[in-house]
């Protein structure tokens, strides 16, 4: 089993920062992949951006430029930078970690972009 929790959401100005967290525990191996989603009101959970085991980074063209996705491998934990907040960046964010066979979410954090 694997347990991801996430942290460092809020409320933040269009325009501002925020740094999301998520630290993994269990039976973590580092050849999982890792992600961040999220989830606007009225919407379908989607990618926002992954990492792979070798560090290859991957991200939706919305937020290219402006997210960035980093790992440390021996904290298990996925960080994703955000900067330069638009109010259609609010949403629940959720963490992923998976593999082959194996698929484990964290419970979210909430991010919310005043304007």
């Amino acid at each position: 089993q694997v347990q991801l929790v996430e942290s460092g959401g809020g409320l933040v100005q269009a325009g501002g920062s925020l740094r999301l967290s998520c630290a993994a525990s269990g039976s973590i191996s580092s050849i999982y992949t890792m992600g961040w989603y999220r989830q606007a009101p009225g919407k379908e959970r989607a990618l926002v951006a992954f990492i792979s085991s070798g560090s290859s980074t991957n991200y939706v063209d919305s937020v290219k430029g402006r997210f960035t996705i980093s790992r440390d491998y021996p904290k298990n934990t996925v960080y994703l930078q955000m900067n330069s907040l638009k109010p259609a960046d609010t949403a629940v964010y959720y963490c992923r970690t998976w593999a082959l066979g194996v698929d484990y979410w964290g419970q979210g954090t909430q991010v919310t972009v005043s304007s």
